[in-house]
Formats: C-alpha cells, sequence, structure tokens
C-alpha cells in the first residue's frame, strides 16, 4: 500500500502548480520534473518528538499528491538521508560502534551536504573502502558488502523503495578504480531514487519512528535549515538559496536536504508555516541547463505556500 491517497482538491492544486512551472519554464519539458507533495491534516501525525508508536504512525491516513513519483532518478546528495537513517539503525542495533569521528562524519554529510564526509559513512555502513580494482571474488565479496544498505531499506517492505539503488558514494570529480567498475560500464548501477520514496523515508523521520523517535530527533536536527539572510549570506553551501527554502517566507520553519550535480537539481523539504497545515514537498529537476537555474524550485515552492494557504 502506499503511504498517501489522492484526493481531488490536492490533485487539482498539484495541476496547477505544474502548469505553472511550465508556463514560467518554458524549456522545462515534462519528463524533466518529478515531484511528490504530502499534506498534514489535523491531528498531524509528525514533528510531534515522537508521541506516536510506529504502529500508530503508519495507520494514520495522509494525502497527497504526486507527479512522475515512481521515475528512478539519479538522486544526488539526497541520497544522503538514506545513509543517516542507515547509520542510526546501525547504531542502534550495535553494529557498529559510537566515535566523534562518525559523529562529525555525519553531521558533515548533512549540514554541509560533504562529499568526502559521505565516505568515510559509507565505509562504515558497509565495512569497505574504496581503492584500486579487485579481482574476481575478492570484488564479488566487496559488492556484496557494499550493497548492505539496499538490503536494509528492502527490508522494510515498502512499496516505494522497489527498484532503487542506495549503494553509491557521492563525488565531487567521479569515482576511480574499484567504485568506478562497480558503477558500471554505462553507469547503470548508480544511485536511483524516486521522489515517492524520498517523501516516505522523509515522513518516517518527521514522524518520529526512523529508527526511534529519540533518533528521529537528532536526524531532523541536522537537516533544521536558517531562513535567516545573514545566516545564508555566511554560508555560501546553505541548501536554501536556488533550493525550495528560497521560495518560503521568512515565518516559516524548515527542515531540508538539498542534491545537486551537473544533471541534477533536487530538494526534499518539511515546512511548517503559520496558520496552514504542514506539508512535505520532493522536488527532482533533470537537464543540464536547469540544474543550474536557481529559479525553478523556489518558484515552485513559492505556488505550494500558496496553495497550501488555501487548502
Amino acid at each position: 500500500m502506499p503511504f498517501f491517497h489522492r484526493d481531488e482538491q490536492l490533485d487539482n492544486w498539484g495541476d496547477r502548480i505544474l502548469e505553472a512551472t511550465w508556463a514560467e519554464f518554458p524549456g522545462l519539458t515534462q519528463t524533466q520534473i518529478a515531484l511528490t507533495w504530502i499534506v498534514y491534516d489535523e491531528p498531524v501525525p509528525v514533528n510531534t518528538g515522537g508521541a506516536l508508536t510506529a504502529a500508530e504512525f503508519w495507520k494514520y491516513p495522509v494525502r497527497g499528491f504526486t507527479y512522475r513519483g515512481v521515475e528512478r532518478i539519479y538522486p544526488a546528495s539526497v541520497v544522503k538521508l538514506f545513509y543517516l537513517v542507515a547509520v542510526h539503525e546501525w547504531l542502534n542495533q550495535g553494529m557498529i560502534a559510537p566515535s566523534e569521528e562518525l559523529d562529525r562524519a555525519v553531521r558533515d554529510m548533512i549540514v554541509d551536504s560533504s562529499n568526502d564526509a559521505t565516505s568515510l559513512v559509507v565505509d562504515v555502513l558497509t565495512g569497505t573502502t574504496s581503492g584500486p580494482d579487485l579481482s574476481g571474488g575478492p570484488f564479488e565479496t566487496w559488492k556484496y558488502q557494499r550493497n548492505i544498505v539496499n538490503r536494509y531499506f528492502q527490508s522494510l517492505g515498502w512499496m516505494e523503495l522497489e527498484g532503487v539503488n542506495i549503494n553509491q558514494k557521492t563525488w565531487c570529480d567521479g569515482a576511480y578504480g574499484r567504485e568506478r567498475s562497480f558503477l558500471g560500464p554505462q553507469l547503470e548501477n548508480r544511485n536511483k531514487l524516486t521522489t515517492n520514496a524520498v517523501a516516505r523515508l522523509m515522513h518516517s523521520i518527521i514522524g518520529g519512528v526512523a529508527v526511534s523517535s529519540e533518533r528521529s530527533q537528532q536526524m531532523m536536527a541536522l537537516m533544521q535549515r536558517s531562513l535567516d539572510p545573514a545566516d545564508l549570506a555566511a554560508d555560501p553551501e546553505n541548501q536554501v538559496v536556488g533550493f525550495l527554502g528560497e521560495g518560503l517566507p521568512r515565518s516559516a520553519q524548515l527542515w531540508s536536504k538539498a542534491g545537486l550535480m551537473s544533471q541534477v537539481r533536487h530538494d526534499v523539504a518539511y515546512v511548517e508555516l503559520p496558520d496552514c497545515r504542514p506539508y512535505l514537498l520532493v522536488v527532482f529537476t533533470e537537464g543540464a541547463a536547469h540544474s543550474h537555474n536557481e529559479r525553478i524550485l523556489p518558484f515552485v515552492s513559492q505556488q505550494v505556500v500558496t496553495a497550501t494557504s488555501q487548502l
């Protein structure tokens, strides 16, 4: 079962938001954007500090809108949210040992979107390291180990996770050695996620049921973003300017994780606005021209704010 249901009101608003976006950005084709939008009606089951058990939480009906929400797309740094949850699960199960260095890497992976930090996190999660090509048997063992995060998320049984891939590190310049071999000749083994899959993971974190309520709150703390212009000016890598957060009023509260590389610009955001229903928004855009366009995601965000204020 999907974790949200469609309804006519959100379908109408979602269609209008997309039409407005294509009108504003005529170069953005219908296959270069994917979107999932979840609205939290009263009683709001998220950001309660984990007041609900997991069993209770998943029974709460939520409504949403999705466009191309099952299309598998390269997620760039959005994949780091999955590694964040996996680290907390491994720590919770005693599969890895806590350390100050791991804490530093996890923080930098989410707060600053550091690829170097992510490399360490993936090494710790999987017991593998990057390096020169491996032959035969050792490489098969290495590949099996690298797929442990995939196996964990598939064990959750979420239909939204069917066909996704989360076994690759994120890079600044690209993969070399065994990492390049693992991607496949045509990069067929790159990370792939859908906006619906990302929405469900984020829904579980803000619902306080990702691993545990305490660990979900720790994850939320890393994702909270300031909208203060002085803070944004001081941090050029703020994951707000050019993303969904830029389209929000200053009165909003934002928890988010952006993804950006030469071919994609993505963002996932949980937003609380005064006198409005809280909502979760995941937007993926593809295409070299659009990855450099800092106006698309803020525009979509503004449209969603307008729609949410009128629900």
